[in-house]
């Protein structure tokens, strides 16, 4: 245990346990202070938690923790002191073996063995040696190369056993093949003691031991899924948390169906199923939303629309049927009963080309219209911004109804008007023109030798009524009216 400050930031809030807290643990509080029973003893007398009892001596009573270890602090200090990893030597243990330890760097024991020093110093010779190797690996690398210099041994052998490589051959294996596979893992399946294969470790293996330590310190703070964490253990969901979702994971992974819809059909929480998603599942989520994935990386859903499975397939039959045809986004919606605008923001967020096709698009004159009406009414347009045909000439020629063929043009088109007003005057002052002189017509509405024959002009009432090339032109009142016959 490690006893120095370890970077607290001294802050001078005092942490006190709750009233019902304190309560609980008092009793065994005092068995903790007045005796030297273990916190199991004590845990079982007192009928209270193990886990609970220790956490609470460490947290709000380490001025009795401490002692026993023999620390010496202030109480008030004690709050404040930091508590080390548990590979590290005790300060007692430290204190207990520190003579011997320098006996057996020194050349004054150069002569004695391990053993002998620990006798001497009323220590074992077992546990010394463990100390030595665990600890102070330096000092018997330069006792054994400074006996072997003067010559000095024991003549007893050095290294493994024979038989003690043999019995954890199978558990080092393990170990160096899955980083995954703990010590108790590995002792429980080759049937070996969990303290010797420790040991055997810390003695005959260190670099392994190193090695496996050094993966646990870079997986800290990283829970990936499958991955090891920072405390030896891979980061998964339990076996029964598996098989209680399975069903409902089948379920989200290969149907269109909602997670709460799936919730209730299996008969499992949804804010549990919700949470599974999220924690063990993140990329089926991110792919139902349309969201790239990355592991490890964080996942921006802030533009993006939650749209769901079954959405999409609510929309599936309507835009095939507006690729496959020339309909508008209206008439498809109203014959697969959607609503229209509900249709168009899909098509906008998930089908942008198809969108423009069909959605509205911008003249030269900077206005919006539809791109359909476009192609609908164009030819129609430019014939009626220069000529003087009538508009219901034009809407039968083209086969489109005369009302929305008017509308559309004064909509977004006031320059046709425009131009048509001005080819109608011109044709009126050459038609006027042309009865001074004995007739002329313009050369695009000459006629032909089918109907040349047919101009005739009559007055009757309120104006005056002119027949050319099978058109009825009427004048009267300041306006002109034209119609078929």
């Amino acid at each position: 245990m490690d006893t120095t400050d370890k970077g607290h930031t001294g802050c001078n809030r005092t942490h006190r346990p709750a009233p019902a807290t304190e309560a609980k643990y008092r009793e065994a509080v005092e068995l903790y202070a007045s005796t030297d029973l273990t916190c199991v003893e004590i845990s079982r007398r007192c009928s209270v938690s193990l886990a609970g009892f220790k956490g609470y001596i460490c947290k709000y009573r380490r001025d009795l923790l401490l002692p026993r270890y023999g620390i010496r602090c202030d109480p008030e200090e004690a709050a404040g002191t930091g508590m080390g990893q548990r590979r590290s030597q005790r300060p007692a243990t430290r204190a207990k073996y520190r003579e011997a330890v320098a006996a057996c760097d020194s050349m004054d024991y150069i002569a004695c063995n391990v053993s002998q020093i620990a006798r001497e110093f009323g220590l074992s010779g077992t546990n010394l040696g463990k100390q030595l190797r665990t600890h102070y690996p330096g000092v018997i690398e330069r006792r054994e190369e400074v006996r072997r210099r003067l010559g000095l041994s024991d003549n007893l052998p050095r290294g493994t056993r024979p038989q003690c490589r043999e019995q954890y051959a199978g558990a080092v294996e393990l170990l160096r093949g899955d980083r995954y596979v703990t010590m108790q893992e590995a002792a429980r399946r080759c049937n070996v003691s969990y303290q010797g294969l420790k040991q055997h470790l810390a003695f005959y293996h260190e670099e392994l031991v190193n090695d496996r330590i050094g993966i646990r310190k870079r997986a800290v703070g990283q829970r990936r899924k499958g991955k090891i964490t920072g405390r030896g253990n891979v980061h998964a969901p339990q076996p029964a948390t598996v098989e209680k979702y399975a069903e409902a994971l089948r379920l989200y992974r290969t149907t269109p169906l909602s997670a709460r819809q799936i919730a209730r059909q299996t008969g499992v929480s949804e804010k549990g199923f919700y949470e599974y998603l999220q924690k063990w599942h993140p990329d089926l989520v991110c792919k139902r939303k349309g969201v790239p994935y990355e592991e490890g990386a964080s996942v921006d859903r802030s533009q993006v629309r939650k749209y769901n499975p079954a959405t999409a397939a609510k929309y599936a039959g309507a835009i095939r049927r507006l690729k496959e045809s020339r309909l508008t986004t209206a008439a498809v919606a109203a014959e697969f009963g959607l609503h229209p605008d509900c249709f168009r923001s899909y098509l906008k967020e998930h089908e942008p080309e198809l969108y423009a096709r069909q959605g509205m698009v911008k003249t030269t004159n900077g206005r919006m219209m539809s791109g359909g009406s476009m192609a609908k009414y164009g030819e129609a347009v430019r014939l009626y911004g220069t000529t003087s045909g009538s508009l219901k000439s034009l809407a039968r020629r083209f086969g489109v109804n005369e009302c929305s063929l008017r509308d559309f043009i004064r909509r977004h088109f006031p320059e046709a008007v425009e131009g048509h007003r001005r080819a109608v005057e011109r044709e009126r002052e050459c038609k006027a023109a042309g009865a001074d002189r004995g007739g002329c017509l313009p050369a695009e509405e000459a006629p032909g030798p089918y109907d040349g024959s047919r101009r005739a002009e009559r007055r009757a009432g309120s104006g005056t009524e002119t027949t050319v090339c099978g058109r009825v032109q009427e004048y009267g009142r300041g306006r002109v009216k034209e119609r078929e016959f």
